[in-house]
């Protein structure tokens, strides 16, 4: 019975992780304290002439352990706001840049 009692406020959280908006790019910046600025680029269709165009738009995110360096490849999620521009958190270091 208490299986059956868990399984429905599981769905729930995996439903309320799923709306988050989660985000691959590169670190360009460490240098603020538990921040880090990351970039994240997206190929985008110009709307008369169909040329694919890369845009690229840069995002504050709360790093706490200062675990990212500047090059590396980070997976960042929306979260409520942190201060005046942070408002993702960084959930993952995908890639490490050597």
């Amino acid at each position: 019975m208490s299986d059956t009692d868990t399984q429905p406020t599981q769905q729930v959280v995996e439903q309320v992780e799923k709306s988050k908006r989660r985000v691959v790019g590169r670190v360009i910046s460490n240098k603020m304290d538990k921040t880090i600025t990351v970039l994240v680029e997206r190929s985008v269709k110009h709307p008369l002439y169909g040329k694919i165009m890369r845009r690229s738009t840069k995002l504050h995110a709360h790093d706490e352990g200062s675990v990212a360096k500047e090059g590396d490849l980070v997976a960042i999620v929306e979260t409520r706001p942190i201060s005046r521009s942070k408002h993702f958190k960084l959930v993952e270091v995908l890639n490490h840049h050597a």
